[in-house]
Formats: C-alpha cells, sequence, structure tokens
C-alpha cells in the first residue's frame, strides 16, 4: 500500500492519525514512541532481507501454518532477535498460502480490534505494522512475558487435554467438541465460574465472525500472580472464511455432543451455555451484547485496512451470521 495513505491509527483504527496514536503507543510498545513503518522490506522481497528472516525464524517455536517472526523493543525500534534473545513480539507478514493472503494481516487485526473494542473482549495488544516496500504485517504484544523477561507458565488446551500428533494423529488439534474445553476449564481453572462466560462469549464471536479455525491450540490458560490460572486473553481472532473455505465451526463435533444439538444455532449455544453451568441470566446479558453494537462493528471495518472488496466481503458475512444468530 502506499504509506501515505495513513488516515487511522494503525492500532486502535481510531480516525485523524497519521501513525500511532498515543493510546496504541502506551498499550502495545510502553508509551515509547515507535514508528508504524519498520526499517527494511518484508520477508522474500529481497535476498539479504530473506536471509535475515530466515536466521529468525529458527528462534521463535510456536506452532501454526503462518509464518511467524519474533522480535524484541529496543529504545523505540523493533527488530527481530538474534540467537540467544527472546522476544516480546510477534510479527506475521503476508503469508505464502490462502486466498486474498494480502488481506490477512489487516483481517486479523480488524477481528482483534473489534473483540476487544466492540465486544469487550481481553485480547492480546496488536497492531498493523509496515515493511520499507509497504507490505503489512500484523504485530502482537506477548501476553507471556514479564515485564523482567520472565515467562508467565502457559497452556493450551492441546497440552491440558494431553493431545498431540503422537497421541491423536495429525488431526489432533480438531476433534472433539467445544463443551469439551468447559470440562478442561473445570479441572484447571479455580474461578470456573468467571473463566466460563468469558471463554462462551469468545465461542459466539468466532462464530459471528466466520472465526473457522478456532481449534484446541488457540485456547489457553495462563499463570496470575497468585499462582493458579485463568483463561489467557483471546488470540488468533481473524475470518478465516475470507482466506480458507473452513466449516461453520473448527471442531469436528462443533458446540457439543450430537446428541445435545438441536434446533437453530441460538438455541445451540443455549444449550451449550445450560451444559457449562453458566447461569441463564449471564448467557442472555452475553447474548443480547453480541447480537448488538452492529453499527459500530460497520465503522471499524471501514475504518480498518482491508481493501475495499474484502470490506464488503466481511460485512456481508458477519451480517449473514448474525440474521442467523438472532433466530430463535
Amino acid at each position: 500500500m502506499n504509506l501515505t495513505e495513513i488516515k487511522y491509527c494503525p492500532a486502535t483504527l481510531s480516525e485523524g492519525f497519521q501513525t500511532y496514536s498515543r493510546t496504541a503507543l502506551n498499550r502495545m510498545f510502553k508509551g515509547k514512541k515507535v514508528h508504524h513503518v519498520l526499517p527494511y522490506d518484508s520477508p522474500s522481497s529481497n535476498t539479504e532481507t530473506d536471509k535475515l528472516f530466515e536466521n529468525n525464524q529458527k528462534h521463535l517455536s510456536l506452532s501454526g501454518v503462518q509464518e511467524k517472526f519474533s522480535v524484541l523493543l529496543e529504545k523505540n525500534k523493533l527488530r527481530l532477535i538474534n540467537e540467544e534473545e527472546h522476544g516480546t513480539y510477534i510479527l506475521k507478514p503476508i503469508p505464502n498460502a490462502g486466498k486474498k493472503a494480502d488481506q490477512m494481516p489487516a483481517n486479523e487485526h480488524l477481528t482483534m480490534q473489534i473483540a476487544r473494542q466492540i465486544f469487550g473482549i481481553e485480547t492480546a495488544e496488536s497492531a498493523l505494522i509496515f515493511f520499507k516496500n509497504g507490505d503489512p504485517a500484523y504485530i502482537t504484544k506477548r501476553f507471556d512475558v514479564k515485564e523482567d523477561g520472565t515467562k508467565w507458565a502457559q497452556e493450551d488446551f492441546a497440552s491440558l487435554a494431553g493431545r498431540t500428533p503422537q497421541t491423536h494423529g495429525t488431526h489432533y488439534k480438531y476433534l472433539g467438541n467445544y463443551s469439551e474445553l468447559f470440562d478442561l476449564m473445570k479441572q484447571y481453572l479455580p474461578l470456573y465460574k468467571l473463566e466460563a462466560p468469558r471463554l462462551l462469549k469468545i465461542l459466539i464471536f468466532n462464530y459471528l465472525f466466520l472465526n473457522g479455525d478456532a481449534h484446541y491450540k488457540n485456547f489457553s490458560i495462563i499463570e496470575t500472580p497468585m499462582g493458579d490460572y485463568r483463561l489467557s486473553p483471546a488470540y488468533d481472532l481473524l475470518n478465516s472464511r475470507i482466506h480458507i473455505d473452513d466449516k461453520e465451526f473448527a471442531l469436528d463435533d462443533g458446540l457439543m455432543p450430537k446428541n445435545h444439538v438441536q434446533g437453530k444455532v441460538r438455541s445451540q449455544f443455549t444449550k451449550l451455555a445450560e451444559l457449562a453451568g453458566i447461569k441463564e441470566k449471564v448467557f442472555q446479558d452475553i447474548m443480547s451484547l453480541m447480537v448488538s453494537r452492529s453499527h459500530l462493528v460497520e465503522i471499524m471495518i471501514f475504518n480498518s485496512y482491508l481493501n475495499d472488496a474484502t470490506k464488503r466481503n466481511y460485512l456481508q458475512a458477519y451480517q449473514g451470521r448474525l440474521k442467523q444468530l438472532v433466530k430463535r
């Protein structure tokens, strides 16, 4: 893209900014004046840059199809980590696979901002950032790294369930149904009654915004300062249907065991909340929130860095799911 076209904060999507807003700098970069353009070109743009990223990728032990690079903040500059260093940010450039791959960074960034700003879902801090050649990348701040550089303990739900490719095959992340996540939370989270509604809200959000890749490894619990565990901030939220032809729900058996599945999708979420032990009033409050605020969603889509055609696709897909969710 043309980097002179910045009109919205590349983090908060607030209007009237040609770079990161003060709010964005405080949330993402400890208040340091970080520029929205990185001092190098994107991967594969030239031989020298390609080698730089190739070396960095060996240092990052995160799963997933999309390339991810480890970055740290030095003074007010972001740079790729060297050997023996630990990053505090994850950088995700345009991937080499999927439809409309060049829209993926803006898609993930928009979806994360909608979740946080409009629906009050706790998410990882995130922003868009640009390479010198104008290519966008999604950048997110690691929530498992403490101020002193040490890490909070974190486990994804595949680990909690004892699922690995060796024990459950290559499809291990997609087996089962979402009610099993609540069963795992009951085992590991002392404040389950507070945490369960948070998970339910994320699941409804994923349905509304067509995140069809919300598998077991895309949910985690994280250590608290008290030494126990809670549900981690949400991460890897995006409208996956724009890029791949996936299912309504990522897990093979959908929301819950097949013997409980009946009626329209709203009825299915109602039953899921009941199985999870979430009070009816709490569920109704969550549902009322999730089916409102469509005008705010529309504004944020307009402010995003998706191209015009993808903005229309994104909005139409959301509106279609919203219609399904309000049906009783």
